[in-house]
């Protein structure tokens, strides 16, 4: 792989950005405690999941934090040097990537290149002016979705993205809420499951589970748990030749996320036990 970003997307334009969200430390606090939560997700995928290039970050209802982990992923993922990342804006209903990170200017995007084949990917990325990320918004909310992720050309171009960039993010929709997130899963490589501590709702936690090939689950990120800061805390929650296998703890068991209620700290898990007890200690008990 030897284009550079330039090469990779159109020519950095300064009007374009202004200032991003507080919450995404990875870009605009990188030596923060929190953004090393971030820089262990990033460890994990290199180490663990290395052959995953194409990442979906999903949650299993709207407001979990899914599109602050997913930019801060993208941001650690871009800290390597020459790196060449690319975050997609998937969450057509309610996208806000763009919003996040300062694009002003946001149309043409996601949605117009699917439609339009005169327009293409390099056009349409637009390169940070501070980092090695190429960022695609959305270009517009749909109210119905399905036509362009169920679109052939949509899968041809993630995989273009894929040969062009070493990772390639997606913010994807809520997998409970809506079928959206299903109909991207065969071409995405893996995904990352966001759970809000406290908030998410454990039921539809097990029914998006449920409903997502075990294989391509990566792991969970579990936000807004002040108890995991001091010390390591995972679950992954993996599988093995497409069956389902249990948690598994390593470490205390007592944790390193940190939150702040807008989804910027996290408790990366990793660790053996039930997938009931980890959904106890950071969903409580079922009500």
């Amino acid at each position: 792989m030897t284009q550079t970003m330039t090469q990779l997307s159109r020519a950095v334009d300064q009007r374009e950005w202004s200032r991003m969200d507080e919450h995404l430390v990875s870009l605009v606090d990188s030596t923060s405690f929190e953004a090393d939560q971030y820089r262990t997700l990033r460890h994990a995928l290199e180490r663990t999941h290395a052959a995953k290039k194409v990442i979906g970050v999903t949650s299993a209802v709207p407001g979990d934090g899914k599109t602050t982990t997913a930019i801060n992923l993208a941001g650690v993922l871009a800290q390597a040097p020459d790196a060449r990342i690319l975050i997609v804006d998937l969450d057509l209903r309610t996208p806000s990537l763009g919003d996040r990170l300062g694009l002003t200017v946001q149309s043409p995007g996601l949605v117009d290149l699917v439609f339009d084949p005169a327009l293409t990917l390099d056009g349409l990325a637009r390169r940070h002016p501070q980092f090695r990320l190429a960022v695609l918004p959305a270009g517009r909310a749909l109210t119905v979705p399905y036509e362009v992720l169920k679109s052939p050309r949509l899968a041809e171009l993630m995989l273009q993205a894929s040969r062009q960039y070493d990772y390639v993010i997606l913010d994807t929709p809520p997998l409970a809420a809506v079928q959206d997130a299903r109909l991207i899963a065969d071409w995405v490589d893996g995904f990352v499951m966001i759970v809000a501590a406290h908030r998410t709702p454990r039921k539809l936690l097990e029914d998006a589970l449920n409903l997502m090939d075990p294989a391509k689950l990566i792991g969970l990120v579990f936000n807004g748990e002040d108890r995991l800061r001091s010390g390591y805390y995972g679950d992954y929650y993996g599988s093995s030749k497409g069956k389902r296998r249990g948690w598994w703890r390593t470490g205390n068991g007592n944790g390193n996320g940190h939150g702040n209620g807008h989804g910027n700290g996290n408790g990366l898990a990793h660790g053996t036990s039930v997938l009931d007890t980890v959904l106890r200690t950071v969903l409580g008990r079922p009500r």
